[in-house]
């Protein structure tokens, strides 16, 4: 078991957070609206920018206290949306999967959105069978499946929608 602790990011995290988002997009394009080459353009500034005005979590190694894994939620401001948040820009390190990273995370956003909305959701990968599994355990039900969501090159990517009331997490 890796040793991690989770925290908001701040603006001092811009690095290593773009650093760790464009490793993500790299490697996995599937995953991911954003493209690594759209984002790859973006400054630390304008990474800070994201940071501070975003509610992204990071975990870190306790050895080092690197960045291993991210995990944000977005809330509408329009008034009839508000009530939910979306979680999105999520990834682990390769490194540090299967590891209870994405787990803990998860567990930690949903605390922290439950404090601010009433349900989450998210897509996920219809072929990402260990996130939609880990998803599943922490409750989210599939409400549908967007065929062709997302376009690389020649290949489509079916994208399964998700949700959560996490009122019942409140304290």
């Amino acid at each position: 078991m890796v040793a991690f602790s989770i925290d908001r990011l701040g603006r001092d995290d811009a690095e290593a957070y773009r650093a760790l988002r464009l490793e993500g997009l790299m490697r996995h394009p599937q995953a991911f609206g954003a493209s690594h080459d759209d984002e790859a353009v973006l400054s630390v500034e304008q990474f800070a920018g994201r940071v501070e005005d975003a509610l992204i979590f990071g975990a870190r190694s306790s050895v080092d206290l690197s960045l291993i894994g991210t995990m944000a939620i977005r809330i509408p401001t329009a008034e009839k949306l508000r009530h939910k948040a979306l979680l999105w820009g999520v990834y682990v390190r390769p490194e540090a999967r299967g590891l209870g990273v994405g787990a803990a995370l998860l567990s930690h956003v949903l605390d922290h959105a439950a404090t601010l909305v009433e349900e989450v959701t998210l897509v996920v990968g219809a072929d990402n069978a260990p996130a939609f599994a880990m998803y599943c355990r922490a409750g989210f039900e599939q409400y549908g499946l967007e065929k062709r969501a997302l376009k690389l090159g020649d290949t489509y990517v079916d994208e399964r929608l998700m949700a959560l009331d996490v009122t019942g997490r409140r304290k």
